[in-house]
Parts: structure tokens; sequence; C-alpha cells
């Protein structure tokens, strides 16, 4: 079963501008994807210039995807997932990953991107046992999203649920956005025993380039933050840190990864990326 709302109810843009570059295309690019523009591709080049092993960390986060995944269902019996700022549908998203392993597997999707809206069709196939959704809504407003209808009537309440946040805290500023607060209400919706996978983007490595890539992304009319491990670990508050913690998106539990990613060897390949999993009490 699927269901989707789109953004005439949501009050977001349907309409796609490809003169400006999209969060979404962007990434779409960098994971070899085809739909992105000109400007998208732009953007992503002038990127890559500046980090040459940014393709592999657009595959290194969805290696994470995987295992976080199966983390939840194989380890936690976790089998509901609200992926919010899921992006453009490229292979095995998380509701294939997670009906592989759990054919009763539900996921909601939500993403504010027109982009992803023209797409929420392929977001939303499931098998029969299953349920898949895709809400249009902008996480600046977590209590549109909570009290989505879409959301309610797919997801058990009662029982725990995955949040995945993947890459997608980084368009956030600290001070305008309060991304703290946004993620601590998200929580707080959800039961006992609940999750977040959460990955971000860092300067960690390499502070020079990275403040390039947030001038570039600045310029293209896209907010970029990079944030330190100290800073994306206290995106976890109100959680406890599933071992190892926070670490290299590389790094986090590489035991689950069940096949390979194409283009990406994490026994050689780094990524300036940080990622968790945090269970709420």
């Amino acid at each position: 079963m699927s269901d989707s709302r789109g953004g005439a109810d949501s009050g977001l843009p349907t309409t796609i501008d490809t003169t400006v570059a999209s969060e979404a295309r962007v990434y779409d690019y960098w994971l070899g994807g085809r739909d992105n523009y000109p400007a998208d591709r732009a953007l992503g080049e002038e990127v890559a210039a500046l980090i040459p092993g940014i393709r592999t960390m657009a595959r290194a986060n969805r290696a994470f995807v995987w295992r976080a995944v199966r983390y939840a269902i194989a380890e936690q019996g976790i089998t509901q997932f609200l992926d919010i700022g899921t992006g453009i549908p490229t292979a095995r998203n998380t509701h294939e990953v997670a009906q592989e392993l759990d054919p009763s597997a539900r996921i909601v999707y939500v993403d504010k991107d027109p982009v992803v809206l023209a797409h929420a069709r392929a977001l939303m196939g499931s098998t029969p046992q299953g349920r898949t959704a895709y809400i249009h809504a902008d996480l600046h407003d977590p209590v549109s999203i909570l009290t989505d209808p879409i959301l309610t009537g797919t997801l058990d309440f009662d029982r725990p649920i995955a949040l995945m946040l993947i890459s997608v805290m980084i368009y956030f500023r600290d001070d305008e956005d309060d991304p703290r607060t946004i993620i601590e209400r998200l929580l707080a919706a959800l039961p006992p025993g609940s999750l977040i996978a959460l990955s971000h983007p860092t300067g960690d490595f390499d502070p020079r380039a990275m403040a390039h890539v947030e001038r570039a992304a600045e310029q293209a009319g896209l907010t970029f933050v990079a944030r330190s491990r100290a800073e994306v670990e206290t995106l976890f508050a109100g959680t406890d840190l599933v071992e190892p913690g926070v670490v290299s998106v590389v790094d986090w539990r590489p035991d689950l990864l069940d096949r390979p990613m194409p283009g990406f060897d994490p026994s050689t390949d780094t990524a300036w990326v940080w990622a968790g999993v945090g269970r709420k009490p």
C-alpha cells in the first residue's frame, strides 16, 4: 500500500526551477544519477574540485542508510521508519532495504523539494504486507510533519520508530533554524525505544576545504553548515548513543553492510561525514 500528499496541501512549491541548484539534484549528481540539470552539475563540480572525494562521501552516506536500517530491524526489532530529507530515489531506498528484511515494514518519506515530489511514486513501491508513504513537507516545521494524517495513518506511534536524518541538518543554521530544537520536537513525539540515525558532513578533516564548500553553496543559494564531531554529538541529546558512538560514516558498524555499494570501498575510502545512531530511553 502507498499514500502521498503533495505540495498543494502543504503550501510548498510544486514546480521545479532548473536554473538554480537544488540540494536533492546535486546529491543525485554525486551519486551518478540522471535527475539533475546544468546548475546542479556546476555546483557539484565546484564542490568536487574542493573535495575530490565528495562522490565517495555520497555513496558512504547511502551505505550508512543500509546499515542503520539493518541495525534497526535485525538488532532492535524496529520495522517503522520516518525518513526526512530523503532526496531523489536511488538504488535501494529505505523501504527497499527494510522490506527485504521484513516485508511488513512501514516507511514514511518526507522532503520539501518539488523534484522529490515529482519522483514520489518511485518511493512508494511496497510489499503487499507493508506500506510506504510520501509527505511533501518542510523539516523547518516539524509539527506539520508530526500532525500530517498520512504520517499518523501509516506509522503506529505506540511502537518504536526509526527516525532517519541523513545529511539533512547541514541545511539548518544554529541561530536562525535551531536544528537541535527541531530534533527534540521530533524525538518527543516518538515512543521510547525509538532510534535516530543521523549523518552530517564536517570540516574536522580539512577545515579550509570545507569552508570553501560552504561559501560555494551559499553563492549558489543553498545553506550549508558543516559541524564538528562535538556539535554533531549534541544533535543526539536525549538519546543513548549506540556503540561505536559518533564516528566516521565509514566506520559505523561496517559489519552490517550486506552487499557492496558500487563505487565505494569501505576498507579504503574515507568520508568527511560523522554518523551515529541514538536510542530514545
